[in-house]
């Protein structure tokens, strides 16, 4: 008590000496003083833009996430009937560092094929993933952990979140070219100029399918060139698949060009996701996998993705995970799904075409043929961002400033008015 005493007047003294406030005076709020509030995000910023706005007629082409023709959310019949098997059947225990071996089996099938060879013989290190995000994230702190020189070349554009994943990992970012703005459609020699002046050895991300936010994909002979051109040069293909089975309806078309990279030769990462395809958005179930040279590789690479995942968050969520192997593990609710599955992706392919007749009947002197010529969620309508300010302001039609539609919040209901706005402020151009 005395040297505690003394303490507390030496500092007393010296602090009141010095014209200073006396001890504990730095409140909670001076210790945070200097934050800033953060930029709001491009995407989620819409939908709260949205919901604050008073009017009738609004309508939300911004959120990525499937809704049915009457603008709802949609939970399959698949999900529900896994819920039903699996309530009161489960413990409340940790899963392992790696998560659900059951539910990265079944995954793991449908990226790299029902009867993979690479499966058979244990050479993909994978591990459940808090879906598709944070399997990005798991590969990039990989990427900087084992890689550290090296650098990650992103598409443009890409799904924003890309730049931020890879930027807090602390990964050097380059850029490819990827999208054509003058024909909507695929850089195609700008892409492939950028592969080859790559320094070798370097990584690619790219999007499996159903690109976001362009909906612009390479053809199967772009695909097999690019796959040829990244061999040559020793890159290594990261691909994002969010929209495996969603994007066409298929899964196996829809994974082609993975199966054409592994026919090629290369080792390859992929992050999976089921939140679109399954609709399991909140539930955040994904899967990280890397190819490895052979199973001794496997079982090194799995173990150091699993030490990374320790301190991020210990180990994964288990119900999400179970809804999954539930389904993917039972023939009847795997075929069940994929015909949901298949009725997302009609739907979606449906109002592509509505919207662009709809556009061509009001008269419009610009080309929509990219409308349904891109695939999956989103339509990269080629509006500038004035152009999408007035979309909200005169319309109360919201969408990110890209001019990216969410094809998933047009229905029967809203197309006709949506292309009626969209001709209005596009029809000077």
């Amino acid at each position: 008590m005395p040297i505690r005493a003394a303490l507390l007047r030496s500092i007393t003294t010296t602090t009141a000496a010095r014209g200073s406030p006396l001890i504990g005076a730095r409140s909670a709020s001076s210790w945070w003083g200097h934050v800033a509030p953060a930029a709001k995000d491009p995407i989620l910023g819409v939908t709260e833009a949205f919901l604050t706005d008073p009017s009738p007629d609004k309508v939300n082409v911004g959120v990525g996430a499937y809704r049915d023709d009457d603008g709802k959310p949609v939970v399959l019949e698949c999900v529900r009937e896994a819920e039903r098997r699996i309530a009161g059947n489960m413990n409340m225990e940790y899963l392992p560092m790696g998560g659900s071996v059951k539910m990265i089996q079944e995954t793991l099938k449908l990226a790299y094929g029902e009867n993979s060879e690479f499966i058979k013989d244990k050479r993909i290190a994978a591990v459940q993933a808090l879906s598709g995000t944070g399997a990005c994230r798991l590969f990039a702190d990989f990427q900087k952990r084992f890689r550290e020189d090296s650098q990650i070349y992103i598409p443009v554009p890409t799904w924003s979140n890309h730049h931020n994943i890879w930027r807090d990992a602390h990964v050097p970012q380059n850029t490819f070219r990827y999208y054509h703005a003058e024909s909507r459609g695929l850089d195609f020699a700008g892409l492939m100029d950028d592969i080859k002046n790559a320094p070798n050895g370097s990584f690619f991300l790219l999007h499996a399918c159903a690109h976001n936010p362009t909906g612009v994909d390479p053809t199967e002979d772009q695909w097999k060139e690019i796959s040829y051109i990244m061999k040559v040069k020793g890159h290594f293909p990261f691909f994002d698949m969010a929209y495996q089975g969603f994007a066409s309806g298929d899964p196996e078309r829809d994974a082609k060009a993975i199966r054409l990279f592994l026919k090629g030769g290369h080792s390859i990462g992929i992050a999976q996701s089921f939140a679109k395809n399954m609709g399991l958005y909140g539930q955040r179930v994904g899967c990280l996998s890397v190819l490895c040279e052979d199973e001794k590789q496997a079982v090194a690479v799995k173990s150091q993705l699993q030490q990374l995942a320790r301190p991020m968050y210990s180990n994964p969520p288990a119900h999400g995970a179970l809804i999954v192997s539930t389904i993917l593990d039972d023939p009847d609710l795997k075929n069940l799904w994929l015909k949901e599955v298949k009725v997302m992706a009609d739907r979606i392919i449906g109002m592509r075409t509505a919207l662009r007749e709809s556009l061509e009947k009001l008269g419009s002197q610009l080309s929509w043929e990219h409308i349904t010529k891109q695939i999956g969620m989103f339509c990269y309508s080629g509006m500038t961002p004035e152009q999408v300010d007035r979309l909200t302001s005169e319309f109360h039609i919201y969408m990110t400033h890209n001019g990216r539609i969410s094809m998933a919040g047009v229905t029967t209901k809203n197309v006709g008015y949506l292309a009626n706005a969209i001709h209005e402020v596009t029809k000077s151009s």
